[in-house]
C-alpha cells in the first residue's frame, strides 16, 4: 500500500503544503508533488490542454461563428445583427457567472476525484448537450435560454481546468503549458468555422457534430492529463451559506494592481476579438457583398490561414516566454500584431482584406493566447483560491464575449460596418498598455 494511502489527512494536509512551499522558491518544481515534472508527465499535461481546446473551441465556433447566425436567419430573416448581440450578450452574462461559480466551487471541493475533475466530466456532459439542442429550436427566447445553459456547461470545464495550470504545473514550463492551452483554442477556432461553413445550407448534422466535440473535449482531457489526486484530505468547508459567497469576492484592487490590470488587458483584446469573430458570416454577406455560398468559401479559406499562422504563434511563443522569463513583450507584441491584421478589411474592404486579417491577426491572437494564460497565473494574488482568481479574470473574457456583439451591432446599425475596425483596432492596443503597466511580471 503506498504512502499516499496509509499516511493520516494531517500528514497528507502538510506535504500538500510543503509541496507548495517547495515549488514557490523552486521554478522547477510541481506544486502539486514538491519535485520536478518528467518529461512523459510534463506531454501528458500538454496534450490533455491541446485536445481540450481544439475539441471544445471547434465544437463552439461551428455554431457561434456561422450555424448559429444562419439558424437565426432562416427564422427571423437576414437582418439579426440585434437578435445576435442581445443573444451573445446573454449568453456572456451567464459565461461570467458560471465561470467565477465553478472555479470558487472547484476551490472548495474536497471530492475523492479531486477538486477539479468532477466538474470537468458534468461540465462536458451538459455544455455537450444544450449545444447540439440550440439549433433544435426555432423560439428567440428557448435558444438564449440553452445557449446560456451551454456556457454553464463550458465553463464548468474552462474554469477547473486553467486552475490545474497553477495546481499542478512548475512556474518554469507554464508559459509552455500555457502554450499549448492556446493553440487548441487557436486552432480550433478556424477549425470549427471551416467545419461550420461546410454545413452552411444543412445545419442539422452541423449542431450534431457540435455537441459531440464540445462533449469529447472534458472526456477526452480528463483521460489524457494524469490522474488528478484526492482531495479528501484537504480540511473541511465548515462555513455558513454566506461564507461561500464572500468567497466569491474578488481581490482586493490596494493589494492587487496587476492583478486587475490584467484584467483590463484580457478584456480590450477579447472584446476588440470578439467583435468581428461573431459578426464573420454578416461581414462577408454585408461588409464585403457575397452571397452565402461564397461567403462559405471564402470563411473556409480563412480558417485555413488562421489555423495555420495560429498554430505557428502559439507553438513558438509559449516556449520563448519561458527560455525568455517574460510574458509581457509577447502579449504586447501579439496585440499590436492582432491591431495590424484588424487594419487590412478597412483599408481594403475585399475578402482579400479579410484573408490579410486572418493572416495576421491570426498570428497575433495564436501568440496572445499562448503566453496570456501563464501571465495570468503569474499575477494571482493568492494561490489558495486560484481557481476563483482565475475565475474573476476570465471574466474579463466574458465581459469581452458580452461586449464585444453588442457593441458591435450598435457600431453596424448606426455607423455601418466599416466603422467597426477602427474602433476595434483602439480597444487591441488600449490593452497593450494595460499590459505594460503591470509591474510585478517581467
Amino acid at each position: 500500500m503506498s504512502d499516499a494511502m496509509t499516511a493520516s489527512a494531517e500528514e497528507r494536509f502538510a506535504a500538500y503544503n510543503a509541496n507548495i512551499a517547495a515549488a514557490g522558491k523552486d521554478p522547477s518544481l510541481s506544486p502539486e508533488t514538491g519535485r520536478q515534472m518528467d518529461k512523459a508527465t510534463l506531454f501528458r499535461f500538454g496534450a490533455g490542454f491541446l485536445v481540450f481546446g481544439l475539441l471544445w473551441m471547434s465544437g463552439l465556433a461551428i455554431v457561434s461563428a456561422v450555424l448559429l447566425t444562419k439558424h437565426l436567419q432562416n427564422i427571423f430573416g437576414p437582418d439579426v445583427e440585434g437578435l445576435t448581440g442581445v443573444i451573445n450578450a446573454c449568453t456572456a452574462v451567464a459565461s461570467l457567472v458560471s465561470n467565477l461559480l465553478f472555479g470558487t466551487l472547484s476551490d472548495r471541493s474536497r471530492s475523492k476525484w479531486g477538486r477539479r475533475t468532477p466538474f470537468i466530466v458534468l461540465g462536458a456532459v451538459l455544455g455537450g448537450v444544450t449545444l447540439f439542442l440550440t439549433g433544435m429550436v426555432s423560439n428567440a427566447v428557448a435558444i438564449t435560454i440553452i445557449y446560456c445553459l451551454c456556457m454553464f456547461g463550458l465553463n464548468a470545464m474552462i474554469a477547473p481546468l486553467v486552475a490545474m495550470i497553477s495546481d499542478r504545473i512548475p512556474m518554469n514550463v507554464r508559459g509552455t503549458m500555457s502554450a499549448f492551452f492556446g493553440a487548441g483554442q487557436t486552432c480550433g477556432a478556424p477549425i470549427g468555422t471551416l467545419i461550420g461553413s461546410a454545413f452552411i445550407l444543412k445545419p442539422f448534422p452541423g449542431f450534431i457534430l457540435a455537441g459531440v466535440l464540445m462533449f469529447l473535449g472534458g472526456i477526452v482531457a480528463v483521460l489524457i492529463v494524469p490522474k488528478e489526486s484526492s482531495a479528501d484530505f484537504l480540511p473541511k468547508d465548515e462555513g455558513k451559506a454566506t461564507d461561500v459567497l464572500r468567497s466569491f469576492i474578488p481581490p482586493k484592487f490596494s493589494t492587487a494592481h496587476d492583478f486587475y490590470k490584467a484584467f483590463a488587458g484580457r478584456l480590450c483584446m477579447l472584446l476588440s476579438y470578439q467583435m468581428i469573430t461573431v459578426y464573420q458570416l454578416l461581414i462577408f454577406q454585408k461588409y464585403i457583398g457575397l452571397d452565402d455560398t461564397a461567403a462559405g468559401a471564402a470563411m473556409a479559406t480563412m480558417s485555413v490561414i488562421t489555423m495555420v499562422v495560429s498554430l505557428g504563434g502559439s507553438v513558438v511563443a509559449g516556449p520563448i516566454s519561458d527560455v525568455i522569463g517574460r510574458r509581457k513583450l509577447p502579449v504586447i507584441a501579439a496585440s499590436v500584431l492582432f491591431a495590424i491584421g484588424m487594419a487590412m478589411p478597412w483599408l481594403m474592404p475585399t475578402t482579400m482584406g479579410m484573408f490579410l486579417y486572418a493572416g495576421i491577426a491570426g498570428l497575433g491572437y495564436g501568440v496572445y493566447s499562448s503566453v496570456d494564460q501563464a501571465l495570468n497565473v503569474d499575477v494571482l494574488p493568492n494561490k489558495e483560491e486560484a481557481g476563483k482568481d482565475l475565475g474573476v479574470l476570465n471574466l474579463a473574457t466574458t465581459l469581452g464575449q458580452m461586449l464585444g456583439p453588442v457593441l458591435m451591432s450598435v457600431i453596424t446599425v448606426t455607423l455601418g460596418y466599416a466603422a467597426a475596425f477602427p474602433i476595434s483596432i483602439v480597444f487591441a492596443l488600449l490593452g497593450c498598455v494595460f499590459i505594460m503597466m503591470i509591474k510585478g511580471v517581467k
